[in-house]
């Protein structure tokens, strides 16, 4: 995992929980900043890599929904003092099993649709290569195998569990979006190359310090 600690004594931990697949690599240079400037408000900033992410030797396609869930409770619960997850879309999708004392969500998105454009990302690189392919097959055959899905290789399991996830309830939270009533900054997660936002990670880590401050933690 990537962790950034504060000079002094620390606030709480703020657990990143960042965008599921490709959208994670668009975001990270982003999340990273943000995670800088929370540590600057005092906080301890961590950013796991999930099984079969990243770092982590486990591959991806042995991996669903659930073990990501499991894989963060299991963090949360071993982190000493108040911890704050924050969420950035996919990534509100597992969030809710770990017993933090806040949540925080970033334009949080369903599994469905995560899916759906994980596939028609298939379907248009099938149709450049010169593949005939439709959202209808590649369903059926994920029913019986792993599919590739922008470099992803999906379970079965993960690809029926986005199908119908959805960012489950919990308390306290906040969840806000971009734009004039949320975050300014833009979706790096809509790009087709990472990219940057120093001043949006700024506004993440200066919500994410006044939220926790509504929240008991001082």
């Amino acid at each position: 995992m990537l962790r950034i600690d504060p000079a002094g004594t620390p606030r709480a931990t703020i657990l990143i929980v960042p965008p599921l697949f490709e959208e994670a690599n668009r975001t990270r240079r982003t999340l990273a900043l943000a995670m800088r400037a929370l540590a600057a408000e005092g906080f301890v900033a961590v950013l796991p890599d999930l099984p079969g992410q990243n770092e982590s030797l486990v591959p991806l396609v042995e991996v669903d929904l659930v073990r990501w869930q499991n894989a963060l409770a299991e963090l949360v619960s071993g982190i000493d003092g108040p911890t704050i997850i924050a969420s950035f879309r996919g990534g509100a999708l597992i969030d809710h099993k770990a017993k933090a004392k806040a949540w925080w969500r970033l334009a949080p998105v369903g599994g469905a649709s995560q899916l759906r454009t994980l596939m028609r990302a298939r379907v248009s690189a099938d149709r450049e290569a010169g593949v005939t392919s439709s959202l209808e097959a590649l369903h059926e055959q994920a029913k019986a195998a792993p599919l590739l899905l922008a470099g992803n290789l999906l379970s079965p399991a993960m690809i029926a569990q986005l199908g119908t996830s959805e960012a489950q309830a919990v308390e306290p939270l906040r969840s806000i979006g971009l734009g004039i009533d949320g975050i300014a900054g833009t979706p790096l997660w809509l790009r087709a190359e990472p990219g940057e936002d120093a001043p949006m990670a700024h506004a993440i880590a200066a919500d994410i310090s006044a939220w926790s401050k509504t929240c008991g933690i001082s």
